[in-house]
């Protein structure tokens, strides 16, 4: 205790600064639905999202130095900011899983009651997140045990800024940039996708008595700022595996299963184009029918080399999961018996009574959605509320625990959701439920709690750690979170019913046209797609195990080949080959900078300039098309498309190609000659 006495804050306890205004809090809150928004996009098309501290940081300080606002100022509007993505991936992870599974359909998902009920849902996950976290902060904290990475660097961001330093002219040019692109391309400027069936020749067998013939769907990246971002965020090692289980998916398995399956097997899909009938003799009907056989069966199979791949994630981390959840019973104890005699200003909490209060309040909601709303049974009921607060708080902490030694952008948020959804299903089949909708809705509803209480309490953890090195109050944080949370809750479902029906008319007016909403390929989902799937497996008994175990064995024999990510693998299987190529490219992009940084020796100063710098870059170039995106879905909702506004019949693929290598030039050359700049 003496060690940790010691230990001084940027801005120390006895200071009176600035902190929690209503300027700070506005920003924040505006940041929170914005970088929400994005990563809600990002999601559901690319299966993952980005951290939001960093931008939430960078974008606060620009905005706040207008108004000359403190370091406490910045750091409470990048503690609100930034907790917006963490309801969003709580949302993405679970709620399109209602549409998926058929609980909610394309009407329904978007009407008020559902709406009602999904907002209510993410507020009290996310609210229960935060009261964990306070019950929690000083134990977990002050642990010297815990680096706490990603927040030891914000706070340095912060430290760095007050100098004049700042990285928001890269981060919102990229964002214009990123928006630019976006829209340009669906003015049909130029094409983003490029497709083309390659037949291959037929092979007999049994003395010719039987043929088989097929080809392969070839395909060009998505022209997206956004995915290219991606890639370059994660890297070319991790990037490179998310490409493997694409190629593996493209490459072996929808043409081997073309092949056996035939030509009368396109023949029988009868694809119809503006009511003209295209058979086997036509690559278009064999295009659509690559892309059933991934959607039908591939990506069953992926769903379940993800459950394997979950699991391997949370096994590896056993010490960890295992010491994060004897510390959070053992914390708990010792955060109800601390003093509320003499609390410097940089120890304060919420109040205990008031965090018991509003846990049963919790409770109490997960009551009445599960009882009335979902129409469950009131022993369900009973056990679904108790269950999910005992979860929530279990995972809240152990998340925490996470992102305290490997920070929050690699929280295996969805392998606990996963966790928690197994759980609640075999608890309630249990007691008696099967079979039914109800049923299903409750597991996914206690799975959203929880996914977004782990999901808020890890960001949290994490923000109050770096406000703990600059000196912040934590009580202010905390009810900062709280707003932003209740905010973003009320946001977030708002946007998933834009992307959703916006792609439904999209897919409809599409030259090509495809089923939109959440599963297609345009809005993969992959994360609520596995949770569909394992809720209906369990609770109805409509899961195809036969793909489901194929899947599984898959995963095993990826971990017994050692290799490091096979989540990666099948989340690129799962994912539109183009999508991933995109990601693939971007990572190649970082591969070329980090090729060219160790070629010229940078030092540790000039390493991690370059390192932000192209953080920040691509970051922008996620968020400008992100909100693009919404902007274009919003007017799909009304049946307003781009690419009807300009008279371009045949737009070219080759000027894309051109933008992304303009892209990737600025993403390389652009940190490289920064490399001296704090």
């Amino acid at each position: 205790m003496s060690e940790q006495k010691k230990f001084t804050p940027f801005v120390p306890a006895d200071t009176d600064m600035k902190e929690f205004t209503v300027r700070a809090l506005l920003i924040g809150l505006v940041l929170a639905v914005v970088l929400g928004a994005a990563n809600a996009y990002l999601g559901l098309k690319a299966g993952m999202t980005i951290a939001a501290t960093y931008p939430a940081a960078v974008i606060g300080m620009a905005v706040l130095r207008f108004f000359k606002g403190s370091i406490l100022e910045e750091n409470f509007t990048r503690t609100v900011g930034s907790i917006g993505e963490s309801v969003a991936a709580g949302a993405i992870f679970t709620l399109p899983a209602f549409y998926i599974a058929g609980v909610w359909s394309g009407e329904e998902f978007s009407s008020l009651s559902s709406y009602l009920t999904a907002s209510l849902i993410l507020v009290t996950g996310g609210t229960l997140g935060v009261l964990f976290v306070a019950l929690l902060r000083r134990v977990m904290v002050e642990d010297k045990e815990l680096p706490f990475p990603e927040s030891v660097a914000a706070a340095e961001i912060h430290k760095t800024g007050r100098s004049g330093a700042g990285g928001s002219k890269y981060l919102f040019s990229a964002m214009i940039a990123g928006a630019l692109v976006k829209i340009a391309g669906d003015l049909r400027i130029f094409a983003t996708e490029w497709t083309h069936f390659f037949k291959a020749g037929t092979a007999s067998f049994a003395k010719g008595k039987a043929a088989l013939d097929g080809g392969f769907l070839a395909s060009g990246p998505t022209i997206s700022p956004a995915y290219l971002g991606v890639g370059y965020i994660i890297g070319p090692r991790l990037s490179a595996l998310n490409f493997s289980g694409s190629m593996l998916a493209w490459g072996l398995m929808v043409p081997a299963l073309l092949m056996v399956l035939g030509s009368s097997f396109v023949d029988s899909l009868q694809l119809t184009i503006n009511n003209e009938v295209y058979d086997s003799s036509s690559l278009l009907a064999w295009e659509n029918a690559a892309n059933i056989v991934w959607r039908e069966v591939v990506r069953i199979i992926a769903i379940g080399g993800m459950l394997v791949a979950a699991c391997f994630t949370l096994y590896r981390m056993r010490n960890s999961l295992g010491t994060g959840l004897k510390r959070s019973v053992k914390d708990l104890k010792r955060a109800t018996q601390g003093s509320a005699d003499h609390i410097e200003r940089t120890e304060k909490d919420l109040k205990s009574a008031w965090i018991l209060i509003g846990i049963c309040i919790a409770a109490v909601l997960t009551f009445i959605i599960t009882y009335f709303i979902f129409h469950t049974s009131i022993l369900v009921a009973l056990v679904a509320s108790t269950v999910m607060i005992v979860l929530a708080f279990f995972f809240a902490a152990v998340s925490g625990y996470l992102v305290g030694i490997i920070g929050s952008s690699n929280n295996p948020i969805s392998g606990l959701t996963l966790t928690a959804l197994v759980v609640t299903a075999l608890i309630l089949v249990a007691c008696g439920v099967k079979g039914s909708s109800g049923g299903v809705a409750a597991v996914l509803g206690i799975a959203a709690i929880v996914c977004v209480a782990a999901a808020v309490g890890g960001e949290m953890f994490q923000d109050l750690k770096a406000g703990h090195i600059l000196g912040g109050t934590p009580w202010k944080m905390q009810i900062g979170d709280i707003l932003g949370v209740i905010l973003a809750g009320f946001v977030m479902f708002g946007v998933l019913i834009i992307l959703n029906q916006g792609d439904i008319n999209l897919g409809a007016h599409a030259e090509i046209p495809y089923e939109g909403g959440f599963g297609s390929k345009t809005l993969s989902a992959p994360q609520a797609g596995l949770m569909a799937a394992l809720s209906q497996g369990i609770i109805g008994g409509q899961m195809a195990w036969a793909l489901i175990i194929a899947g599984m064995l898959l995963g095993v024999a990826f971990i017994l080949m050692e290799i490091k990510s096979p989540m990666l693998i099948f989340v690129g299987m799962y994912l539109p080959f183009s999508t991933v190529f995109a990601i693939f490219i971007g990572g190649l992009m970082k591969g070329i900078l980090d090729w060219q940084v160790a070629r010229r020796k940078y030092n540790a100063g000039q390493l991690a300039t370059v390192e932000n710098t192209g953080v920040l870059l691509a970051s922008g170039m996620i968020a400008g098309e992100a909100l693009m995106g919404l902007v274009v879905a919003v007017f799909a909702m009304f049946n307003i498309f781009f690419s009807n506004m300009l008279p371009i019949q045949h737009p070219s693929y080759i000027i894309g190609l051109i933008i992304v290598i303009v892209i990737g030039y600025f993403l390389v050359t652009v940190p490289l000659k920064n490399k001296n700049k704090s």
